[in-house]
């Protein structure tokens, strides 16, 4: 039996586990299971393969997409552009690490929004973050990063309160755990009385289905879309890369 898994804190939000059970079942695939590891700390992950030794892949998801690249024994060329992995493959003996977060992104950017013509504000600067910069890098979108802290490429939501970024730019896309269940009552600190029908807002949240943030946006005119595409296309892509 082939084993496969997800790691990270907390993983009460995460669909990943209910999506691949379906999946498996779905398609009759009776050699696999999907488990969650929720890890206080990725030193846990030596444990996890100790105790587990028929792991095939793991998912890896919030805080230790960034972290967990120490423990891997090989990295493909675009995760390591992108700074963080999210997919983890065992084979002979090595783990090696993907990163499918910026295509499962882009796939359902493209979806969305076919035809491209946006300035970008991406909110946190964490490793979901990187993947999500990487792809508008590729789709020649500009974009600014705004986090807790100002910084050499990014400013601070302080700044971004002071200035006439988030009616400049068109595309809001957050990258940050704030919404996530059960935490449903937080969000971004952003001025939404300059949020207006002109915005598309994307919170890759997804549990709740219309977090906070996309519910203050919607009222204000803006179209707005959450991160379950973007999960599917990423799982769908995980399995591929497991099973070559």
């Amino acid at each position: 039996m082939r084993k496969f898994g997800l790691i990270g804190y907390p993983l009460k939000h995460s669909f990943s586990k209910l999506y691949f059970e379906k999946k498996f079942s779905n398609l009759n695939i009776n050699d696999a299971s999907y488990e969650n590891f929720e890890l206080n700390n990725i030193k846990d992950l030596n444990l996890i393969i100790t105790n587990n030794s028929n792991i095939s892949g793991l998912n890896v998801t919030i805080p230790f997409k960034e972290r967990v690249i120490s423990y891997l024994d090989e990295i493909d060329e675009e995760a390591k552009k992108i700074g963080s992995v999210n997919v983890i493959k065992f084979h002979n003996n090595k783990l090696s690490g993907f990163n499918t977060d910026y295509l499962g992104f882009k796939k359902s950017l493209l979806d969305w929004i076919p035809k491209i013509n946006f300035s970008a504000l991406v909110l946190g600067s964490g490793g979901s973050s990187n993947a999500i910069c990487y792809a508008l890098k590729k789709l020649k979108i500009p974009y600014k990063i705004v986090s807790r802290f100002s910084g050499e490429s990014r400013i601070s939501y302080e700044e971004l309160l002071k200035s006439d970024d988030l009616i400049n730019n068109n595309l809001i896309i957050n990258t940050t755990p704030l919404g996530m269940y059960p935490n449903i009552d937080t969000i971004p600190n952003l001025n939404f009385d300059q949020i207006n029908s002109n915005h598309y807002v994307f919170d890759l949240v997804y549990n709740p289905e219309k977090t906070k943030l996309l519910s203050i946006s919607e009222s204000k005119g803006a179209k707005v879309k959450n991160g379950f595409e973007m999960l599917v296309n990423q799982a769908e892509l995980s399995w591929d890369i497991w099973n070559k």
